[in-house]
């Protein structure tokens, strides 16, 4: 059985508290974009344990940590009858980038095991299951547009279409850490509401919508800070970095995309 798990992009993020358990309260949207990893699933019937085999984009750190091995090893805590499975995952997503692509690929993995052997999980629980795999994960089950709060958790979807215009994604290759991406915020609680803002006509989202993150980030890394710029200044209607980054996506007019943008210096992700 095959899948095709997708990455998401933050359409403003606001950090507006910390809480007591470490983490940070956040305001942000998330949204859809078709750029895919592909995930498949095959029965491991000369093995007595899972393996999983990665092709594509090389991932750093053990395929044990991989979050695709995690949901499976979640359900099996309590769906004793999941046979050994062998995981073929082609990564095309890229990594570190604020992307949510390892958050997109364990999610699916819940949706696809629950299909394939057929565990009767609701929604609900299967949300319950990605959280336990990380904040981001639970919006790759519900799979719509959301405003998000918490930890990104508590999530509400929204009637936010962007079918009539085009992306260009930018990825720089940058790795940010999201742990020194949080070290360098100070909390504050904005006085827009960010779902207010969203749904104001996207001329207006420049100057009202922010990433917290990119103050640091920029400072730290200006070439981000120049793809944005570049971004503007190609006719994109609005342009942010996504997440903690480093890539950074413009909203453009239908099939208005620039065609030669960074001379091929960064990988570059067109959704028309």
């Amino acid at each position: 059985m095959v899948i095709f798990p997708h990455c998401k992009i933050n359409i403003g993020l606001r950090v507006v508290r910390k809480r007591t358990d470490g983490y940070h309260d956040l305001q942000t949207i998330f949204y859809p974009l078709p750029i895919r990893d592909v995930l498949e699933v095959t029965n491991n019937a000369n093995n007595s344990a899972s393996n999983l085999t990665i092709s594509g984009l090389s991932i750093q750190g053990e395929p044990t940590n991989n979050l695709c091995l995690k949901a499976y090893d979640l359900l099996k805590k309590d769906f004793s009858q999941l046979p050994p499975v062998h995981i073929n995952l082609y990564k095309n997503i890229p990594m570190g980038a604020g992307l949510g692509g390892g958050s997109s690929d364990g999610a699916f993995m819940l949706r696809l095991l629950n299909a394939r052997f057929q565990l009767k999980l609701s929604n609900k629980e299967l949300l319950r299951y990605a959280l336990e795999l990380g904040s981001d994960c639970p919006f790759f089950i519900t799979d719509n547009p959301a405003y998000a709060e918490g930890r990104g958790e508590l999530m509400e979807s929204i009637p936010l279409d962007l079918s009539g215009y085009s992306f260009l994604l930018v990825s720089p290759g940058i790795h940010i850490s999201t742990a020194d991406a949080f070290s360098q915020i100070k909390p504050t609680v904005p006085v827009n509401e960010l779902r207010s803002l969203v749904s104001t006509p996207i001329n207006n989202w420049k100057n009202n919508l922010f990433n917290d993150f990119e103050q640091s980030v920029f400072s730290k890394h200006p070439e981000i800070e120049k793809i944005k710029a570049e971004l503007y200044k190609q006719g994109a209607i609005f342009a942010s970095m996504t997440g903690t980054g480093s890539s950074v996506y413009g909203i453009f007019e239908k099939d208005r995309l620039p065609e030669k943008l960074f001379d091929g210096k960064y990988r570059t992700d067109r959704v028309r």
